[in-house]
């Protein structure tokens, strides 16, 4: 099977990296899936899920994190994820992205709100 080599960076570590058989993220031109042998492509990252359908010593699964602003970047089978913040699914507090969301809502405050709805439907899709 063929792969690429994932590194999802966010500004202060390293958040995930890998081998896998295709990447969905969202950039300013729409959500686009990345798979080997795809054309080398830089693009501005906009806040959404990427979903990492991993393959290797990670085994086949699927690997997804809540992404907020960066850069994609796709050469020679190596797909680079420069987020300014990512979180996995599995470190993101439901309980507590929902309160967040809310309390958002309330304050009328639009950016916390897409944070936060972000998490939450990076949450879901991973299940």
């Amino acid at each position: 099977m063929a792969e690429l080599h994932v590194e999802l960076v966010a500004a202060d570590r390293k958040v995930w990296s890998g081998e896998a058989s295709l990447v969905v993220a969202r950039t300013s031109s729409g959500d686009i899936g990345v798979m080997p042998g795809h054309q080398p492509l830089l693009g501005v990252l906009e806040s959404g899920p990427v979903t990492i359908r991993t393959t290797g010593e990670s085994g086949n699964g699927t690997v997804v994190a809540a992404v907020h602003g960066g850069f994609i970047s796709f050469a020679d089978n190596q797909l680079s994820l420069l987020a300014e913040v990512a979180e996995l699914t599995d470190e993101i507090d439901v309980e507590r992205a929902e309160r967040a969301l809310q309390d958002a809502k309330s304050k009328a405050d639009e950016d916390a709100e897409r944070r936060a709805d972000v998490r939450l439907r990076a949450v879901t899709a991973a299940r």
